[in-house]
């Protein structure tokens, strides 16, 4: 007879919230405002385009609750992101540049996009059921 023993540990899965930053924004100053807000090196990861110098980039950081996720949201936005995307249950392991790329592209084609104000001009003398002679 084969004795299993089994070690099994609570892992509370954590969310990923992306943002796309502005070209003008610091990557460095980032990281910093990361590392300030409580969030260790390793639950954060940039993304650079090295070929392009002042390009966007996006970055992702591992957040376990709603209080991390309005704190990495508020650090977001004190560095011109763009735009934020929470993917849930998926850990920083997961969150590679073409994993988050392909997500946040999914996501963008499924959204509908605000449309230019559109102007309807009724006629006061149209046709209606009256018969008039």
């Amino acid at each position: 007879m084969i004795n299993f023993k089994y070690n099994f540990k609570t892992i509370a899965m954590s969310n990923i919230l992306a943002g796309l930053f502005a070209h003008h924004s610091d990557y460095k100053k980032l990281e910093a405002d990361l590392e300030s807000s409580g969030f260790r090196n390793s639950d954060y990861i940039v993304y650079l385009d090295e070929s392009h110098h002042n390009s966007q980039y996006l970055a992702s950081v591992s957040v376990k609750d709603q209080s991390q996720t309005e704190n990495a949201k508020d650090v977001f936005s004190q560095n011109a992101a763009l735009k934020t995307y929470l993917f849930e249950n998926m850990g920083i392991d997961q969150a590679n540049y073409h994993s988050i790329r392909r997500f946040i592209d999914a996501r963008s084609k499924a959204e509908i996009h605000d449309s230019p104000d559109v102007r309807i001009k009724a006629s006061s003398n149209g046709i209606d059921s009256e018969v008039k002679f």
